[in-house]
């Protein structure tokens, strides 16, 4: 099930800046859990990072799939499936076997789930696995950069074919052109903060757009708007991702 919230970026990114000793743990750790406590298994998320530190815990790698395009995936399919199906997942790489699975250089799956209990208690709850010990394919920060940018010019000439219902064609629009901060904590370079900032802000356009009428548009220019956002949401998933793994790329 997709969940409301994105908590794998929040631990890709507060986890990466922790490992290179950007922000302590309770500091990175308090920011993933600002809407609620986390559970990794059945450990506290706070434990189970300091446990897994002294055996090889070396980084946090984003992924955001989507049915058709498992992006930032490396299998196998357990993983993988639970992970379209969150819409979401984090692959952490440990050089020795205190994960819990046999193999050393393990790559650990984290899939997140809601986690709701009585009437008071909302938190996270993930689900490990263990995952091929590969790479995954995803997009440089520089090529995620270029085409979010080719991304707004077509999201802009979509938005204006549209009918304007209440004002939200004007609402995407201004949000298309305002200033948000990125999300990422220190350590990333700024380049990764610009794209996550715009990434964010294309997101955000995405969602009203997909709200907006679109009665004025004949078959032809409908089957175009869909498509132009779909490569818009495509763009924006491979933006988020790259700016979040930026820090693994190597120095150029």
């Amino acid at each position: 099930m997709r969940l409301s919230s994105q908590p794998a970026p929040a631990l890709a990114a507060w986890g990466n800046a922790w490992l290179s000793g950007h922000v302590g743990l309770d500091e990175a750790v308090d920011a993933v859990e600002r809407s609620g406590p986390h559970l990794v298994g059945q450990v506290p998320l706070r434990s189970w990072l300091a446990e897994l530190r002294p055996v090889g815990l070396r980084s946090f790698r984003l992924a955001l799939p989507a049915p058709g395009d498992p992006l930032g995936l490396t299998g196998p399919a357990p993983f993988n499936e639970a992970a379209v199906e969150a819409g979401q997942a984090v692959l952490a790489s440990v050089t020795d076997s205190g994960t819990g699975f046999a193999v050393p250089d393990s790559i650990v799956g984290l899939v997140p789930a809601e986690d709701l209990r009585g009437s008071s208690y909302a938190g996270i709850s993930w689900r490990l696995f263990e995952c091929r010990p590969s790479v995954p394919d995803v997009p440089s920060l520089a090529e995620a950069d270029g085409r979010l940018t080719l991304a707004i010019r077509d999201v802009t000439e979509v938005l204006m074919e549209i009918d304007d219902v209440n004002g939200r064609r004007g609402e995407a629009l201004n949000a298309l052109r305002a200033d948000t901060d990125s999300a990422l904590p220190p350590g990333y370079p700024a380049r990764a903060h610009r794209v996550d900032a715009l990434a964010a802000r294309l997101k955000l356009v995405l969602g009203i757009a997909e709200e907006l009428a679109g009665s004025n548009l004949t078959a032809s220019q409908m089957h175009r708007r869909e498509e132009a956002l779909r490569l818009l949401d495509r763009a924006v998933r491979r933006a988020r991702v790259a700016a979040h793994n930026a820090v693994l790329e190597p120095a150029r």
